[in-house]
Formats: C-alpha cells, structure tokens, sequence
C-alpha cells in the first residue's frame, strides 16, 4: 500500500478547513480519513481536525478486540464516526462562537482485501480498477436529494445555486446516521478520497486521469 495526500487553501478561502490522516509506514492500520469543516471563524478547522483526531483514535484503540469479521469492523468505524459526531458536537456546544460548526467525515480502512468506507456529508471516495472510476458513496446533499427524486438532472445538479447545502454533517445534531460499507480492494485497486474543493471544480474523468497519472510517476 502507497498513501499520497495533498491539500491547499485555494483561492476563496484564507483559512484551510481540510484535514486528513494517513498512515505513516506499512505496518500501522492501514487507516485513511478525509474531513472538510465548516462553520464561522476557526470553526471549520476545528471540527474537521477534532473529527479525524477522535475517529482515528476510536479505530485504533477498539481494532484489536474486535472480531476481525467484516460486521465487526462495520460497526466498529459507524462507532467511531458516532464518537467524533457527540465529541465535535459537544465542542460546539462549550464555546459561543464554535455553536454551528461541522464537518463532513470520510473513513476508509484497508483490510484482507476489502475496503471498509464510512461516510458523512458530501465530500467523496472512488475507486479506480481497471481504468474505470466508480464513485463510491453518495453525497449527502440537497441536490443530491434533487436528483433522486427526479427534480433536477445530474448535468443541472453541477452548477445549482444550492450545491453545498448539505443534508447531514458531523457534529450539527447530538446523533448522526452514517453511511458504512464494504467494498472489495484489489491489489492495483487505486482509492481517491477529496473533498468538494476538488469535486466542484473538475469532473470524475479529469480526477480519475489526475490520479492515474501521479500514481505513475510515483
């Protein structure tokens, strides 16, 4: 397993609000987390940070008494992303000007070949095999609803005035339903984790060519 991660400002915001975990060698748990904050000054930033921090020491510290059968490891990240909801959560609710912040969350966790993926909000996780992208989870999004219900089409979802309101966020309620899934990981499988600064602005053939492309050079 290879890990890359890069991040950047952009040119809208002067605070980044992202925040990500990777592995630092082979031999930790092969554990990836993305999170995209939001809300007022500092809020953001925190709670993405606070997010990522709490889920990952969740996973790691619970891992080893677990059974290591796929519903185990299911319901150990929906806990883990459970426990960051309540942490950022009560964070929120300790200090005035953090009242409101949030975050999405993505957890994915590579183990005996199977990629276990928890999700919240509308940043995303793809997985590229055998020259084909396929996005993994759904965002949770006021358009996205839109385009279930048959309302807008996915073209007129890509530039609607809504686009980043969001249905469901860390750390805004006292409880949070994630998603949690399995999905198989091959050997040459390639897994993209980004948050919507990099999904608003280039589509999922440019992310998939952007990938393949680093991942080529090394």
């Amino acid at each position: 397993m290879r890990g890359f991660a890069k991040t950047d400002v952009g040119k809208a915001r002067e605070m980044n609000q992202d925040y990500y975990y990777i592995p630092s060698s082979e031999n930790d748990l092969q554990i990836y987390i993305l999170a995209d904050g939001m809300g007022g000054y500092n809020g953001g930033e925190i709670a993405s940070k606070l997010a990522v921090q709490t889920a990952k020491n969740y996973i790691e510290n619970n891992f080893k008494d677990i059974e290591k059968d796929k519903d185990s490891i299911i319901q150990l990240l929906g806990s883990s992303m459970e426990y960051a909801n309540m942490v950022v959560y009560e964070k929120s609710k300790e200090t005035p000007e953090l009242q409101g912040m949030g975050t999405t969350l993505e957890i994915c966790l590579i183990y005996n070949n199977k990629a276990y993926i928890g999700h919240v909000g509308d940043s995303r996780i793809y997985r590229v095999r055998k020259n084909i992208i396929r996005k993994l989870t759904t965002d949770h999004s006021y358009v996205e609803k839109l385009v279930k219900e048959g309302t807008i089409t996915r073209e007129e979802a890509e530039h609607h005035p809504q686009k980043n309101m969001l249905m469901k966020a860390l750390g805004c309620n006292a409880f949070v339903e994630p998603d949690v899934m399995v999905k198989g990981f091959l050997k040459d499988d390639i897994i993209i984790m980004c948050s919507d600064g990099l999904s608003n602005l280039v589509d999922q053939e440019t992310i998939y060519e952007m990938a393949s492309k680093n991942i080529e050079q090394g």
